[in-house]
This record gives structure tokens, sequence and C-alpha cells, in this order.
């Protein structure tokens, strides 16, 4: 197929829609991005668009109109709260699901018993929408799963040779699609964000809700009432992967990378490679550039990208919503205390792994140190102990600990006691000394609830015959002594099902496995 390049001329735009009142597709301007436009009441030519887009037929579409009055034949009835909607803000970046009438097919509505619609603010997309005579049904004009195109050299490259038409107008004002509000339901709830923001519509019809999988994913056999939900989106062929920092720590942590690209704000100070996605403060040029700096990730080779978290209220919330879904959910939270959480049981070999960490640059935070400095003489916690394990544990100003470790573990209700006192103390001077990347070597790490602190955590485990030979070599004790301290720690389910990772120290390469656990979570 030719397919050929217009202008937003009258002339052109008379012709283009011919060619959607004739069944074709052509793709046009928005205020939001490009559309991929068909007749709306034509189920075949609708069905193109999917074609066309490598799109699932489960992803409904919206229906564009150029009045106002022009919802009514495609709805069951205008709701006082859509009227309210379409009064404060029709032509908007802005659509409204409702029930459908019968004049809307199932390629339309993805097979859903409902309708969304908008009226674009453009003009050119609305003098279209007249020339063709019917309502346009229109998602973005990309390959399936790509960024969506806000000028028209990305439909091009998208769409040249698939598609009837494509209008050359104007780059697009807000650069992500219209935000998307159900009124299907009692309570509105936006399924997808945009430049009209929660605040603003609340301001108009009162409580709106933000529906969960709009900054998460979606539910395991949930269908998706509205575009852009469900699937891999907006996503260049590059990993994206979203790093939730502060500006420092987020040029620390990037400029610690190799062979990546940063996608990052104007003014951030990153040595490696970056493309930049308008500024930190200004949510509307985020909006704006986001996924024309997705695609220019690809022009420039991208493989992997660490890309800056916008902030997730007003506007930001469209721009992260559409960054969460490029990344396929993939985030490293730095704003946590501590990037790993290290446990594991005893014998297992977590000491190495610990000092495997430091060798790799990881600032390794063992509890077991800091219980020591916790206890230092004259410490504030010392007459704490001595209150709950009697005073002649202290002598001098200094902890007997070889007698409260008998009184502490005389039974499971003292060893909890302790824990109670001492854990907090200890995570609490961790956290203060923590200096990214921290690693936090904790033997307690769930028990104590530290595993909280950590973006991800790695759980230690060996056979028992190894834990033993170990443990007996390391304290000169028993085998049988061995395995009374192996008693009293949790089994190896417990870490498997608590811990993000594992690593077996059974004979296998404890370095492969750790070095296979940072790649993929960094």
């Amino acid at each position: 197929m030719e397919t050929r390049l217009l202008s937003a001329s009258e002339y052109d735009i008379a012709l283009a829609g011919k060619i959607i009142a004739d069944g074709g597709l052509v793709a046009f301007p928005t205020e939001t991005v490009y559309g991929l436009g068909a007749n709306a009441f034509d189920e075949a030519a609708v069905k193109k668009i999917y074609a066309a887009k490598g799109r699932p037929s489960d992803n409904p579409l919206i229906v564009h109109i150029a009045e106002k009055d022009d919802i009514i034949p495609l709805v069951k009835q205008v709701t006082p709260k859509a009227q309210a909607l379409i009064d404060a803000f029709f032509p908007a970046p802005l659509t409204i699901i409702l029930p459908k009438s019968e004049k809307i097919g199932n390629a339309v509505s993805g097979g859903l018993d409902t309708v969304a619609v908008r009226m674009p603010q453009n003009g050119t997309a609305r003098a279209l929408i007249k020339a063709s005579g019917v309502p346009i049904a229109a998602p973005s004009a990309n390959t399936s799963g790509a960024p969506s195109p806000t000028k028209a050299k990305r439909v091009i490259e998208d769409m040249d040779g698939k598609i009837d038409a494509v209008i050359c107008g104007e780059d697009c004002d807000f650069g992500v699609e219209s935000t998307v509000v159900s009124l299907a339901g009692e309570i509105p709830v936006i399924l997808r964000p945009g430049a009209v923001t929660k605040e603003m519509l609340e301001a108009v019809i009162g409580r709106v809700e933000v529906a969960p999988s709009v900054l998460e994913g979606m539910a395991e056999n949930e269908i998706a009432p509205s575009p852009g939900m469900k699937y891999k989106h907006y996503s260049p062929k590059a990993e994206i992967i979203l790093v939730n920092a502060p500006k420092k720590r987020y040029e620390k942590f990037v400029n610690s990378r190799k062979n990546a690209f940063a996608l990052c704000f104007e003014g951030d100070c990153v040595d490696i490679p970056k493309v930049t996605y308008g500024k930190e403060n200004d949510d509307l040029s985020q909006a704006r550039e986001i996924f024309d700096a997705l695609r220019v990730l690809d022009d420039l080779g991208a493989k992997k990208v660490y890309a800056r978290v916008p902030r997730k209220s007003g506007v930001g919330m469209a721009v992260y919503n559409r960054l969460i879904r490029a990344a396929a959910f993939r985030v490293i939270d730095l704003e946590q205390p501590f990037l790993l959480g290290l446990t594991g049981q005893t014998g297992a070999g977590k000491g190495f792994v610990g000092e495997y960490l430091k060798s790799l640059g990881f600032n390794v935070l063992d509890t077991d140190v800091y219980a020591r400095r916790v206890c230092k003489k004259n410490s504030p916690i010392l007459s704490v102990l001595a209150a709950e394990f009697g005073k002649d544990i202290i002598v001098n100003g200094e902890l007997d600990r070889a007698l409260l470790a008998k009184r502490a573990f005389l039974n499971k209700q003292n060893t909890e006691r302790l824990n109670s006192i001492m854990h907090p103390a200890i995570i609490a001077l961790c956290k203060k000394e923590a200096v990214f990347p921290a690693v936090l070597d904790a033997p307690l790490l769930f028990e104590c609830g530290a595993n909280e602190l950590c973006f991800k955590t790695i759980a230690v485990l060996a056979p028992e015959k190894t834990r033993v030979e170990r443990i007996m070599r390391r304290d000169g004790i028993t085998a049988q002594q061995a395995l009374l301290r192996m008693s009293a720690q949790k089994n190896e389910e417990f870490y498997k099902s608590n811990s993000d990772f594992t690593v077996i120290n059974d004979g296998r390469d404890i370095k492969n496995q750790i070095n296979n656990i940072l790649e993929e979570i960094l």
C-alpha cells in the first residue's frame, strides 16, 4: 500500500475525510498524540486499525467526535456527571466512558459493553471528523507497544505502507494521551491519567477515584476497560528501568552504570549518554517530551536505559503511568535505606557473599558488628537491658555478654524480649550510617521486619550436612551442638518464600549467582 502524505489544508482534509468515509485509515494530529483513525461505524475498517498496529483485539479504542452532541447516538445515556464534564471540558484531552449504544460494534469497544468518547481540541482533528461525516475510532498511530507518536515523522516511521494516508500537521501540544475516566459505575474512576488531572475532575463532579492499575500492573485475567492498561506499552526497543531516587542519589547511581543510557531531566549531572525529557518541576514539559525522548533512545541505539522517576501527582501521574508501562513495571527503589537485605542460614556462607559484595563496591553493614557498637561501654541501652535481665549483667559500665546470653537464650520468651530491645537500636544505627549502595547483613532480617527497609532481599542457603561441617570448623563445636544452633533458625522454606532471591551454596559458583542477581535487579 502507498501511504499518501497530506497537509492540513482544507483540500487535503476533505480528501482524508473521504478516505475515512470509504473505509480507509488516516493518521492525524491531535493535541495529545497522533491518532490512527477509521469510521467508528464500520467494523471492517476498525479491524484494519488492529491489523496495521499489530494491536490485540481486546484493547478498546476511543471514538472521536467533532461536536458535543455527537456523543448522544454513541451511548445509552449521557448521565448528569458526563454532561457536567462535557460542559466543563469538551473539547479537551479528556475521554469519558459510558455504556455503549447499539451503534458501537465489538471491534471498537474491544468486546466490552462500554464505549470511550472524546472531543479533541485540535482543529485539524475536528475538521477531519466533520469532513468524514462519521465519528472516528482512533488509537495512537504507532506500532502496538511502541512509544506513541507526537510528530508526523514518527507516524511515518511506523505506519508507512500500512495505512492510506498521514495528515502531516503540527507537533502535539500535550504529548501524552487523553485522561480516561469511566462513568459506567457509581463512582467515577480514572483509568488512564492525562493532562486533565484528578483535581480538575473533582472540582466539577466531586469524588473521583484512581484505578490501582494506573500506577501498578493489572491483576492476572483482569479485563482492560481502557486503552493502554493491559499490555507492556509505550516502550522503545531498549530495556527501560525506572530509578526511584532524589536527584543526587540518581546521579550517583547512573554514573556508576556502564554501557547504559540515562533518561533524565534537564540539569541532571549525568556522565553516561543521556536523553532528557523536560524539567524536573515542570510536569507539562515532561509530558510533551517523554514519547519523543523514548524514540530518540532507539535512534541512538540504546540497549539499557535508567529513567529518573517523575512525581506521581498532577500531570506527573500521566508521565509516570507511561514510563512504568514502558519499563514493564521494573523499578529500582533507591529511596529505601538499603539496596539489598542479606540473610540466610547459619553456616550457609552468608559472610562470603557479604565479602564479595564489598569487593564490588557495596557498603555492607553487618548487624553483628553494630550489635556490639550499640552495647558499648556506658551506652544508654545497657540500663534497659539491666532492667530486663538483671543489674549484674553490667560490670563497670560494660556488658557481661556471656551472662546476658545465658539468660536471654534460656527460653524463647527471653530471646524475644532481648530482640525487641536490641533490633530497633541496631537497625536505627545502620540506617544512620548507610551510604549508597548499602547492604544490610542481618541474620534475623525478616524476623525483625528490617526487610521492609530493603529494595530487594537475598537469602543464602546450603545443604544441612555442609552447614554442620562449616559450623563445627568455624566454632570448634560438636555436630550435635551445631545441629542445636541450626534448629533455632527458620527452615529453608521460610527463607525461600520470604526472599526475593536465594543463593544456594552447594558447590555451585556463588559469585556467578550473585552476578546474575545483580544483573537482574540493576
